[in-house]
């Protein structure tokens, strides 16, 4: 893996090129010669689950919610996404479209493929990098704002329409420089976190065309500084983005390549359980032990571990006498229980 620096700066200048003129963002209008953002009305026609629609008089089809409840107006997220590309109105539109993205089941295709809606969250995230530079500069309002526009990202990585489309823009790399932040300022840990979920959305559905796009990138040295300093519930989500990695047999041959990747990965879990024994989490546990019980189906990596996995794990391996915290978490979870009991057999420590 590479180092932790500036992530990603060529791969970030070069996917913001993919924006210049509207180019791979999927919208009809971004494929109309001479039209820039703003410069043209947005209409309904030219979204999935609005057809039929146009001006601002519109009425008609409705935008389905999830769970066969109240249909939104489509008429309100007409104009809510329309929102988005006026600099008055997009911060009240970013609220309200991100406080609903979990009711509207076609809301990522809407937003990818009207003019101009993609364009302006990337505006939305490249304008506070200089706020990220030190001294950092970046306000809670400001961090909340960008969030917003993260989480309707993130909607956009979740839908299987979306989400190659997503991907061929490389949209992920613009967030990296989020990840590379190390205050523990609650705005930075909010917009760190609220970038983890994206990666997350991403690699919870098995899709090896996430894996590769993500193996050739910076995100594990990045969650793996993230895991060693993160607060608990960050550490928790870059684990299991790693964990996610290491479970495709893509990700686990590329982390088990090398001595080096191994270790930053192994020393990094190492640390966590160290740090676990004073501050128990179950749901953090379960990922590194999972973590640990993947990289034993390596034959290279299960040689190592049995020198390297930390001693508090392997000390007793009837899993009667573990350090008091790691044995409470493992009493709340009989899953985490059954994964170490295996990687205990794998590493012929049982």
């Amino acid at each position: 893996a590479r180092s932790v620096g500036k992530p990603g700066r060529r791969q970030i200048a070069g996917a913001m090129e993919y924006y210049s003129n509207g180019a791979m963002l999927g919208g009809a209008g971004s494929r109309i010669p001479g039209v820039g953002m703003g410069a043209a009305p947005l209409h309904g026609a030219g979204l999935p689950g609005l057809a039929g629609m146009s001006g601002a008089g519109m009425s008609g089809p409705a935008v389905a919610q999830r769970g066969g409840g109240q249909q939104q107006s489509a008429e309100e997220v007409y104009h809510h996404v329309q929102d988005l590309r006026v600099a008055e109105r997009r911060e009240h539109a970013l609220l309200e479209l991100s406080k609903r993205r979990e009711s509207l089941t076609d809301l990522a295709p809407i937003l990818w493929h009207s003019f101009g809606t993609i364009v302006a969250l990337i505006q939305e995230i490249v304008c506070i990098y200089p706020q990220l530079s030190p001294p950092p500069t970046l306000t809670a309002p400001a961090s909340n704002r960008v969030c917003n526009s993260l989480a309707l990202l993130q909607c956009v990585a979740s839908h299987p329409e979306t989400r190659p489309l997503f991907l061929k823009a490389h949209i992920p790399l613009l967030l990296y420089p989020f990840l590379n932040t190390v205050s523990k300022d609650r705005p930075f840990e909010y917009l760190r976190l609220t970038s983890l979920g994206v990666i997350g959305a991403l690699v919870k559905v098995d899709d090896a065309e996430v894996i590769s796009f993500l193996l050739q990138t910076e995100i594990i040295p990045l969650c793996l500084r993230i895991m060693e300093t993160g607060s608990e519930l960050s550490k928790t989500v870059a684990t299991f983005i790693v964990q996610k990695l290491l479970l495709d047999d893509m990700g686990l041959t590329y982390i088990c390549a090398t001595a080096e990747r191994f270790y930053a990965v192994s020393s990094v879990l190492a640390k966590m359980v160290n740090t676990l024994q004073q501050n128990p989490s179950i749901r953090l546990l379960k990922h590194v032990i999972r973590c640990y019980l993947r990289l034993s189906d390596n034959a290279r990596a299960r040689e190592a571990l049995r020198q390297c996995l930390p001693e508090c794990l392997q000390a007793d391996p009837t899993l009667q006498h573990l350090p008091e915290p790691i044995m409470n978490c493992l009493r709340e979870d009989s899953a985490t229980k059954r994964w170490l009991l295996s990687l205990l057999q794998n590493l012929n420590l049982r």
